[in-house]
C-alpha cells in the first residue's frame, strides 16, 4: 500500500479532503499567520501565491505522501492541513504534521483531523509507526499530538536556531498496536471504574 488513494475523511467537526489549486489563496492567508510562520517554515522560506498554487495543485499526484485539506464540517471553510510524509515502505512508517490557521484553533478541529488521518494511515494504509517532530516551544501542537496518543520518545536539544535562540525538537510517535487500543483517545477510559471480569 501507499498514499496513491487521496480519501475524503469525515468526522463530527471536520472533513478532510484532497487539495485543489483553488485552495492556494486561502492557504496563502493561513500561512501568513505569525504562529504558522514561526513553527512550520524554515526562516529562509520564501512563499508566494504562485508557489502555493503550484504546490497544492500537485498534492493529489504524490503516491509517497498524503496532504489533506482540513475543513470545518459545519461551514466548509478551509482551516488548515494535515500531512503524512517521509513514507518508509520497508519500515511501514511515516512522519505526521498538522497546520491549523487562526480561524480553526481552539475548537478541537486539529485533534479530530489528527485522529482521522493517523487512523487512516494505520487502518487503510497499514502503517506500523507514525512519528511527529515538534519544536519544544510549540505547546499547541505538542498537546494535540500527545492528546491523540503520540508518546514522547526523545528530545533533540538545541536542534534549531529560531528567532535568535536555540530550540529543542521533541520526537513523538504512536505505534499500530497502541492506536488499536485507544483509537487516538488514550485518556478516554481514565476516571471510569474498573470492573472485575
Amino acid at each position: 500500500m501507499d498514499f496513491s488513494v487521496k480519501p475524503v475523511l469525515t468526522g463530527a467537526r471536520t472533513v478532510l479532503r484532497p487539495f485543489t489549486r483553488q485552495d492556494a489563496d486561502t492557504m496563502w492567508e493561513i500561512t501568513g499567520d505569525p504562529e504558522v510562520i514561526r513553527f512550520i517554515f524554515e526562516p529562509t522560506t520564501e512563499l508566494t501565491r504562485e508557489r502555493l498554487r503550484s504546490w497544492y495543485g500537485v498534492r493529489t499526484g504524490d503516491p509517497d505522501r498524503l496532504d489533506l485539506a482540513v475543513t470545518d464540517r459545519a461551514t466548509g471553510e478551509l482551516v488548515g492541513e494535515v500531512v503524512l510524509y517521509e513514507w518508509d515502505p520497508s519500515a511501514r512508517s511515516c512522519t505526521f504534521r498538522t497546520l491549523i490557521g487562526p480561524r480553526g484553533r481552539g475548537r478541537g478541529l486539529g485533534s479530530e483531523a489528527t485522529r482521522l488521518i493517523v487512523g487512516h494511515g494505520f487502518h487503510q494504509v497499514g502503517l506500523h509507526r507514525v512519528q511527529s517532530e515538534v519544536y519544544a516551544d510549540n505547546p499547541r501542537a505538542r498537546r494535540v499530538y500527545e492528546k491523540t496518543g503520540s508518546v514522547v520518545e526523545g528530545v533533540r536539544r538545541g536542534a534549531a536556531w529560531r528567532d535568535g535562540v536555540w530550540v529543542d525538537e521533541v520526537l513523538t510517535a504512536v505505534l499500530d498496536h497502541e492506536w488499536a487500543a485507544h483509537r487516538g483517545r488514550p485518556d478516554a477510559d481514565r476516571g471510569r471504574p474498573v470492573t472485575a471480569r
